[in-house]
């Protein structure tokens, strides 16, 4: 078991934080996964139409995360929250990045409900994670830059876990050591809103969805959720 901590400086900074953790193990990422396939083109299809656009910075949604970026001292117009980035990068193209069906899942999911996801392969993550403020001495390297040494600023909102830090900015960009492939079975989700009380039905149907999407091609998956009240669960 990996345990999932809140710490409790960020729980008091952001009281109406919601996370909730969707794990699936026994994924078969070779396969083909149609529903996703589907969900995508879906999307894609609706944009083009003119029938629906991503979350821009302009939603209640993603504007709650530039808030929180300023917060920490994060300019959120030059380092974007991962789902305002994903939206902006769709409705330029046209379309979403197609990466691995875990991936492809949860961004479909992200800018379908205007929320911030991400995973973490559980194989790869290094005993128990906090989400908490950077002392700034940690080191991150990002997604696809292997090479690449990063400092989180102190103060800044990031995921970590025994061997450095997981994401930067809180939810900008993940970590390259514990990325999510086509060989990855045991993966956890995370899909985030900081108005809990408010968004709370955007995050559980964005939740089941997601289980939907992954059920089909795991042995299990689960659902479990993080908050100032319940700052602990393992996935």
């Amino acid at each position: 078991m990996t345990a999932f901590r809140l710490s409790t400086a960020v729980a008091d900074a952001f009281p109406d934080a919601l996370i909730a953790l969707v794990t699936a193990t026994g994924l078969r990422g070779h396969e083909p996964w149609p529903a996703t396939a589907a969900a995508l083109e879906d999307l894609e299809r609706r944009l083009s139409e003119g029938t629906w656009r991503p979350a821009d910075e302009s939603d209640p949604l993603v504007e709650a995360w530039h808030t929180a970026y300023r917060s920490f001292g994060t300019n959120p117009r030059r380092v974007r929250p991962s789902v305002d980035a994903l939206g902006r990068r769709m409705a330029k193209k046209g379309t979403l990045p197609r990466i691995n069906p875990a991936v492809d899942s949860y961004n479909a999911v992200s800018v379908r409900h205007g929320l911030p996801a991400g995973a973490f392969d559980l194989d790869r993550v290094a005993g128990d994670v906090d989400i908490r403020h950077a002392e700034g001495t940690e080191e991150f390297t990002p997604l696809g830059e292997p090479d690449t040494v990063e400092h989180p600023k102190p103060g800044e909102v990031v995921y970590a876990d025994a061997d450095g830090i997981l994401t930067r900015h809180w939810n900008h960009r993940d970590a390259h050591r514990t990325r999510v492939t086509e060989d990855s079975t045991r993966v956890v989700f995370v899909l985030e809103t900081l108005h809990g009380a408010r968004d709370g039905g955007f995050l559980k149907a964005a939740a089941e969805e997601l289980l939907g999407l992954l059920a089909p091609h795991a042995e299990q998956t689960h659902l479990r959720t993080l908050s100032a009240a319940q700052p602990h669960a393992d996935v």
